[in-house]
């Protein structure tokens, strides 16, 4: 199809636009790119090039003729003459996209021009679009959504471009900004100073002809040192052309140029440059960084004439030089050491430059002006004496930093905040801190008061923005602003936070200052010796330790070590009409309350706080530690054997499940001081296994492998005695956590082999297992072992551990392991009302849902109460239905039932929560989401909160759901996404809640541990096609029991506990029933107490004094469980009932839990009791779980037993 164009021929190519007004044209083929021109019937001719033939149709054939004339006679003459001009490489080309046309452009800037081209194949040919001459253009930044945009500006057109980055885009931008000052440039300036012979070549490489030059350092450069002198900063080097940037070259400036030149200036900056150091014009780029930063920043090659000068005499020389005409005697003095700013005695004329100024001194106000910010090392610095809040006071510093400040409740990252932003010209000068637009303002944005301010906060981790990494520090004020800049290395951060400290912070507490602090200020406290009244104290963090200063301290330091914190809580207290939040912390006995000036500043030490309390690292020293100075997590898993596994036999030679120990150890590792370990929810092995894989996976070993030959070579030794000492002096040389930690554990093994009686444990069997851990080796070797049997053995001697201790440690394990029934009795079953295929009466059954009850047991339990034969093909499971039935979703049917239902007590409405049992895929679906590895389509999808869209609405976007995520792109043809989702980290429900306003009634609802997302699809067989393709790759295929496994059924359908009824967890609608069930428990309960009168028998009083503890103990429970209980009413749960019945019938229960189990735990160790409970302690257990347990709403009043126990 012919398109008219309006076509030109200028005799080299042609170019065809869209009218005859047209600037740009729309297409362009050079003479260079054909090969020949051929005739075409209907008045057509052709130009045929290398890449592609273009049809061109006019309306008479004579027409038609006189441009294929034309154009052959060109062709011809081209031949004859040479066109092989050198055609110069692009400065810079690539792919843009350009505002207009779908596919992306190659665009190209070379010389004066930028091309653009379909392709790159294209440019190579010749072919192009368009050309943009640059000698009437202008670039310039967009400010739109896409950040990454950017214009070039005609009179007649604008061409809108898009890169892929940041830093592409700014790149650009340099690239065409340059190409038009060139094309603009003056040669009248660099003609001037290149007057002077010295300029015409490189100060630093000897290039010829070089048109740049440092102001301030008055030297002349070529464009590849310019690069590296601009990476030395302004105030080091202020980087200027000689032919763009006229407007600064004012007369006294050139004049300064000619007569210091170049060789002048390296009579100084290289005076002692030896030759083999020397930089070429063809050096490579991190030769010549190294070489510039070392002659000028370093001041490496200075002549050292004035080395023997002191700052004073330095300065004092200066003041006397400026006030005569040799310029170089002050550039001299300026580069060794002097300050530019210093004062000179005089009060009218206070600075350097005044004085030149008074004595008519032109060229070295030029001089002092270009280098007022400059501040260059001496050759030897002398330490002056002065107080840290003198010399803070006369801190001078400046720079360009990132820069933006924002009220507290607008703050949401400072990444954000510094990509919003740009950067300022900052002077920390007199106390205050002033920042400008640029290094030529006059007038500040905005001033700091640095006395002001109560918190500095320095970030070590560096942001990484598209222009590189940038360091933050962060300045609170008690006005709730807080002002965030970011340094481009850590040094500039360190040397601009080291000034604000010392300035704001006091002279009592200026050791504060000298630690390598993150957070630093002041803070109001109270402590063991000040309840009475706020004090204000100055707190500095420093790595895993908080130091203070407090005022009744009268400037002494002192410090709290976070990872051995007791107790890290914050509360609220009221304070004169006002809620205040409070961080309490305690350590080994002390206490310090401390709040904030601000909620801002508060939150920032909070946070700090908390993660230095946290564990950090994997060394031993960095874990979190007791009182004791032994990590929490060895106490934890010491605690929970001690209490639960004395009586196990080959405790510590069992096995636990890999995955289960992973994830104790991310929870101990995440925040071990509130993790807590318990019977029922986390099994015995595992916890045998998150101690030993802790210390196989220390960073050293508990033993240090640097005294390994030592405790080996020990061995040699034959006298227990002398043996034993040796052992000691090595423990006394460990470090001190190191130290505490083997006393714990071997405290904990000898306890442990004094029961090897009932688990087979003897000492010799524990080395075997622990002395691969505890000197973190692969395997064991006999002498290994037999060092720590010697440690469990002699226990008592190595650590001296009194006999009195010891008789205790007898009665704890007898106690323990006799009597333990009283503390392992946690039943954790639950009853549930669960339906059937709806949510309708004659649909529900109330089943017992046991702690380790998977979905696969109660889907088949359900089946087989309801005597339903599944379709063959068809797949049952079990869904949750939550958000008032708006919400549901299959458990995989590994799931754990309990775990999930105790989860409810998170949501708004709990008790319209539920499970239902029903069809859920069918096998030829499965078939078909296995073979289909990627699933794609357009989906609706709207987030919260808001991130990834705009606006409140649901948007058409692309999923692509493959490798185990879900992608999200703009379009179909977008080659990038704009989000990733992992399945692993998400859970998926079918259906979207009314309140989001859907699209449509199909949808699937995802969450995450922060947002929320609603995808909406057109139909409900897709959205049972996203459901299906989901659940399978979350579950890698693996989304039933495999097939001839034999179906997970538990073994009794009867909802009780050992014989007893519980209150099933339902809403209570049936009054009668509840009282029913009452009855039958009071009635069940009193039969029970008679049958263990005929068995009564005398009871040691010790014990029973023991055994009454254990019952306040459980008590003190249930009072948790009733509150819990209140907080939530739709769970209503009677634990440690296995207390209250006869021993019988508690192994009887035992019994069947552990067969049922039999196939999947056979490795798992039994908690069973090898004694029977005395009578008389039933007996008071079933007095005080009559007292504490609590009845459904409506019963409160009426007793569960109303016949007292005697």
């Amino acid at each position: 199809m012919f398109q008219k164009r309006w076509v030109k021929f200028d005799g080299l190519s042609i170019s065809y636009y869209n009218n005859e007004r047209e600037m740009y044209s729309k297409g362009i083929i050079p003479l260079s790119a054909i090969s020949t021109v051929r005739v075409q019937g209907d008045n057509k001719f052709e130009v045929v090039t290398t890449q592609r033939t273009f049809v061109f149709r006019v309306e008479k054939e004579e027409e038609r003729n006189d441009w294929i004339s034309i154009l052959l006679n060109a062709l011809k003459s081209q031949s004859f003459t040479s066109q092989s001009q050198a055609v110069g490489a692009p400065e810079k080309c690539g792919y843009l996209e350009l505002r207009g046309y779908k596919a992306k452009i190659f665009t190209v800037l070379r010389g004066n021009s930028v091309w653009l081209c379909k392709n790159e194949q294209d440019f190579k040919s010749g072919l192009g679009i368009t050309i943009i001459p640059m000698n009437v253009a202008n670039v310039k930044q967009v400010d739109r959504t896409v950040k990454q945009s950017f214009e070039i500006i005609t009179p007649y057109r604008s061409f809108s471009f898009t890169a892929e980055s940041e830093k592409e885009k700014q790149d650009w931008i340099e690239a065409v900004q340059q190409s038009i000052a060139e094309t603009l440039s003056d040669y009248e300036v660099a003609e001037k100073i290149w007057f002077n012979e010295s300029n015409r070549s490189c100060a630093d490489c000897k290039a010829p002809d070089p048109d740049w030059a440092s102001i301030n350092l008055c030297v002349v450069i070529c464009k590849k040192c310019a690069g590296q002198h601009r990476s030395l900063g302004p105030k080091d080097s202020k980087v200027r052309s000689l032919k763009m940037d006229a407007s600064i070259w004012s007369n006294e400036l050139i004049e300064l140029f000619i007569v210091i030149g170049n060789k002048r200036a390296n009579d100084f900056w290289a005076g002692n440059l030896q030759k083999d150091e020397e930089l070429h014009m063809d050096s490579p780029v991190e030769k010549r960084k190294s070489f510039i930063t070392q002659k000028y920043k370093e001041g490496k090659f200075r002549k050292t004439l004035l080395a023997s000068l002191t700052k004073e005499e330095l300065n004092k020389a200066l003041c006397a030089a400026v006030v005569k005409p040799d310029v170089l005697e002050t550039m001299t003095l300026l580069f060794s050491g002097a300050d530019v700013m210093c004062a000179t005695g005089d009060p009218v004329h206070s600075t350097p430059y005044l004085l030149a100024k008074k004595a008519g001194q032109s060229l070295q106000m030029e001089f002092l002006y270009h280098n007022k910010f400059s501040d260059f090392p001496q050759h030897d610095i002398h330490s002056e004496g002065g107080s840290s809040q003198e010399a803070a006071q006369s801190a001078f510093l400046c720079d360009f930093l990132y820069q933006a400040s924002a009220a507290a409740s607008k703050i949401s990252s400072e990444k954000k905040l510094l990509e919003e932003t740009s950067k300022k010209w900052c002077v920390l000068e007199g106390g205050f801190l002033s920042y400008y637009e640029n290094d030529k303002s006059t007038t500040p944005n905005g001033t700091i008061n640095i006395s002001e301010v109560i918190c500095l906060a320095i970030h070590k981790e560096d942001f990484y923005l598209n222009t590189g990494p940038v360091f933050i520090f962060e300045i609170y004020l008690p006005s709730e602003r807080v002002f965030l800049f970011g340094a481009e290395t850590s040094e500039a951060q360190r040397k601009w936070t080291e000034t604000i400290a010392k300035h704001f912070v006091p002279f009592v507490a200026e050791n504060l200052t000298e630690a390598d602090y993150d957070l630093i200020g002041q803070l109001f406290y109270k402590d063991c010796h000040t309840l009475d009244q706020w004090r204000k104290g100055w707190f500095a963090m420093d790595k895993s330790s908080l130091r203070f200063c407090l005022q009744m301290q009268e400037a002494q330091e002192d410090r709290m070590h976070l990872r051995r914190l007791q107790e890290l809580t914050i509360s609220t207290v009221v304070q004169n009409g006002e809620k205040l939040d409070v961080l309490l912390l305690v350590e080994k006995g002390r206490t310090l309350y401390i709040h904030g000036h601000t909620k801002l500043d508060f939150t920032v030490w909070h946070t700090a706080i908390e993660k230095a309390a946290g564990t950090d690292g994997n060394a031993l020293q960095d874990q979190q530690l007791s009182k004791n100075d032994v990590p929490i997590i060895v106490n934890s898993c010491i605690a929970f054997v001690t209490q639960y596994g004395l009586g196990c036999k080959y405790i510590y030679q069992k096995n636990g499940d890999p995955l289960h120990i992973s994830e104790l150890l991310e929870s101990f590792k995440k925040d071990a001081r509130s993790f807590k370990l318990r019977a029922g929810k986390h099994q015995l092995e595992d916890v045998t296994g998150v101690l030993k894989r802790f210390l196989c996976d220390i960073d050293d070993a508990l033993l240090t492998k640097e005294l390994y030959p030592y405790w080996i070579s020990a061995l040699d030794t034959q006298e227990d005695k002398e043996r034993t000492k040796k052992y000691g002096a090595f423990i006394r040389t460990l470090p001190g956590v190191n130290r505490a930690t083997l006393a714990a554990i071997i405290e904990h093994l000898y306890r442990v082999q004094k029961c090897s009686e009932i688990n087979h444990m003897n000492a010799h069997n524990l080395a075997l297992v622990f002395s691969s851990c505890l000197f973190q080796t692969k395997g064991q070797t006999s002498e290994e072992v037999n060092v720590i049997e010697d440690l469990i053995n002699n226990y008592v001697e190595i650590f001296e551990v009194k006999e009195d201790q010891v008789k205790q440690m007898d009665i704890e394990n007898s106690f323990i392991t006799k009597w333990k029934d009283t503390q392992v009795s946690q039943a954790g079953d639950l009853l549930i009302e669960v339906y059937v295929e709806r949510k309708e009466p004659d649909c529900s059954i109330i089943i017992r849902i046991s702690p380790v009850m998977e979905a696969e047991e109660l889907t088949n339990d359900i089946l087989a109460i309801k005597n339903i034969i599944p379709t063959k093909g068809d797949i049952w499971a079990t869904f949750e239905v939550i958000e008032n039935e708006e919400l549901e979703r299959p458990l995989h049917y590994t799931e754990n039932v309990l775990e999930q239902v105790l989860q409810w007590s998170s949501l708004a409405e709990p008790g319209s929560a539920y499970l239902v049992v029903k069809r859920f895929l069918t096998t030829d679906t499965i078939k078909h989401c296995r073979d289909k590895c990627i699933k794609e389509g357009v989906l609706k999808i709207k987030e919260e909160p808001a991130k990834i869209l705009s606006g409140n609405k649901f948007q058409d976007r692309y999923f692509v759901l493959r490798d185990g995520h879900l992608f999200l792109y703009k379009d179909p043809k977008s080659s990038k996404h704009d989000k990733m989702f992992s399945l692993n980290s998400m859970k998926f429900y079918l259906g979207v809640k009314k309140k989001m306003k859907p699209p449509t009634s199909w949808g699937l609802t995802a969450y995450s541990e922060k947002h929320h997302w609603h995808l909406c699809c057109d139909s409900s067989q897709s959205q049972m096609e996203w459901m299906a393709s989901i659940f399978t790759a979350q579950h890698e295929n693996d989304i039933c029991p495999p097939a001839g496994k034999e179906r997970k059924r538990s073994i009794t359908k009867n909802p009780k506990i050992g014989g007893l009824p519980l209150i099933p967890i339902q809403p209570v609608r049936n009054a009668t029933e509840a009282r029913r069930n009452i009855e039958s428990a009071r009635a069940e309960l009193e039969r029970l107490q008679l049958s263990e009168k005929r068995d009564r028998e005398p009871m040691d009083p010790s014990l029973k004094d023991r055994a009454s503890i254990v019952a306040h103990c459980l008590e003190h429970k249930d009072d948790k469980i009733r509150n819990r209980a209140r907080k939530h009413r739709s769970f209503n749960c009677l634990e440690d009932t296995e207390a209250e019945l006869p021993q019988g019938q508690q192994k009887g229960y035992r019994g069947m839990k552990t067969l049922r189990k039999t196939e999947d735990r056979s490795a798992k160790a039994p908690l069973e009791p090898d004694h029977k409970l005395p009578s008389k302690v039933i007996e008071e257990l079933s007095v005080v779980l009559q007292r504490s347990r609590t009845l459904p709403k409506g019963l409160q009043g009426e007793q569960i037993l109303q016949k007292e126990i005697k």
